[in-house]
């Protein structure tokens, strides 16, 4: 059975020295998902309210760069906000260490004890922790917060998720771009497969096997897809 990774003290300390990493794959796979989930229910729609294909591309266009650029900014706003409130968080830690130090190792000692810790062992933890007022500090906000130092960017996770959308909502496009015979079916395959990528990748993160997770993305997709298709062929019942 093969390891994740080595255990040689080089690597072990290489990689405490670089610290924890900060991945954006949620915003990937979020982005991923809702491009094509929201561009192909667009163009699912619109075909089912048998509208042209240009109407459909102005459609489809306008939906992938405006939505999209509206989830990237929701996403910024979202994680700045974390962002901010983990400074507003630390900043009361700080105030509470200086003014209150007593009471902040107090909280130390029963986060502690809690955990299975007694005694002199115990008091040693304690006295060790609040020793460093940077290591308090961050213990503090792991253990009352549940809060990491290590903070993801706003611009990488909105770029992140702009940049997934438009890709995979590209692809429900493409068969219309090029007056591909059989648009609307060659753009539902092209999506089902889409989504079942996207699936399986992210299975990569998870104890999901791949293909449940494809099989899992690509039914949520399509069923998104469904109904968006037939909203659009009741409404151009009404309207005929």
């Amino acid at each position: 059975m093969s390891l994740e990774h080595s255990h040689a003290p080089d690597d072990i300390a290489d990689r405490l020295h670089d610290g924890p990493t900060i991945n954006y794959l949620r915003d990937w796979v979020y982005g991923g998902i809702d491009g094509a989930v929201t561009t192909f229910a667009v163009v699912a729609g619109a075909v089912g309210a048998n509208l042209s294909t240009p109407i459909i591309l102005i459609l489809g266009l306008a939906n992938l760069f405006a939505d999209g650029f509206s989830m990237a900014a929701a996403n910024y706003s979202g994680t700045k906000t974390e962002e901010d409130d983990y400074r507003r968080l630390k900043l009361v830690e700080e105030k509470h260490i200086q003014l209150e130090p007593e009471g902040e190792r107090e909280e130390i000692r029963q986060i502690y004890s809690a955990k299975g810790y007694v005694g002199e062992e115990l008091e040693t933890l304690v006295g060790i922790i609040t020793s460093q007022q940077q290591t308090w500090i961050d213990t503090m906000m792991q253990e009352e917060y549940g809060l990491s130092a290590a903070q993801r960017s706003p611009f990488k996770a909105a770029l992140s998720t702009f940049a997934a959308f438009v890709i995979c909502g590209s692809l429900p496009l493409i068969p219309f771009v090029f007056g591909l015979p059989a648009s609307a079916e060659i753009t539902t395959l092209l999506t089902a497969s889409a989504f079942f990528g996207i699936g399986s990748i992210k299975s990569r993160w998870s104890t999901q096997h791949w293909f449940w997770s494809g099989l899992e993305t690509t039914v949520i997709g399509m069923a998104a897809a469904a109904i968006a298709w037939i909203v659009g062929y009741l409404l151009q019942g009404l309207m005929g």
